[in-house]
């Protein structure tokens, strides 16, 4: 996410700027509806789809969080493959989210709900975050983001985060330790690790 500014600040597509792009999400090829101004509106990017690639079968139900969720790659394939679960794709850029809800709708996953930060009700826990999440934003912006989200974990559920070696992955890895998360490298593929992260044994460090 190279110009912040330019996705977070991006109003609801016009219908003339919407196009229609062929992704491959759950094993199912699909038409989907993208726009200028968000990120990587022509194709599943690289890091994404490395997640994709290597994360465990979601839960079949509960809720789950895409965190960064764009136009709606990660949402869309967690509603694919858990149509049982309620789906959280939560960001802060409202075309980002008006593409996610047009997504879900043209798919007829019900189950997709587009949200803001301050939209998801603060008693949700969720039974899985996937996310590719924007460290271009900083390391303070990108910790307080994580240190935000992370701790609504529900007890024994996990985080897949899929971050590039060259922007910091080792480091955040080290990082989210310090904190007192258990986190395993779970694969490294095209330059990108995908990173679990659970509560560890004491929980993770308060304040």
């Amino acid at each position: 996410m190279s110009e912040p500014d330019h996705y977070f600040t991006a109003a609801p597509a016009s219908p003339a700027e919407l196009r229609t792009r062929q992704v491959v999400l759950a094993g199912r090829e699909l038409s989907v509806r993208t726009a200028g101004g968000v990120f990587s509106p022509d194709h599943v990017d690289h890091a994404t789809a490395v997640l994709l690639d290597h994360v465990p079968p979601p839960p079949p139900d509960g809720d789950l969080l895409d965190l960064g969720c764009g136009w709606g790659p990660v949402a869309l394939t967690l509603a694919l493959r858990s149509p049982g679960a309620r789906v959280w794709a939560v960001d802060v850029n409202e075309r980002a989210l008006d593409l996610v809800r047009r997504n879900a709708a043209d798919l007829a996953l019900t189950g997709v709900v587009a949200a803001r930060p301050d939209d998801v009700p603060d008693d949700v826990r969720f039974a899985a975050l996937w996310s590719n999440p924007p460290v271009r934003v900083g390391k303070p912006a990108l910790h307080a983001l994580l240190l935000r989200w992370l701790p609504r974990l529900a007890p024994g559920a996990a985080a897949h985060l899929v971050v590039g070696k060259n922007l910091g992955a080792d480091s955040l890895h080290r990082w989210l330790e310090g904190e007192g998360w258990a986190v395993e490298r779970t694969a490294s593929a095209r330059g990108f690790r995908v990173l679990e992260v659970r509560a560890g044994d004491e929980g993770p460090v308060a304040g």
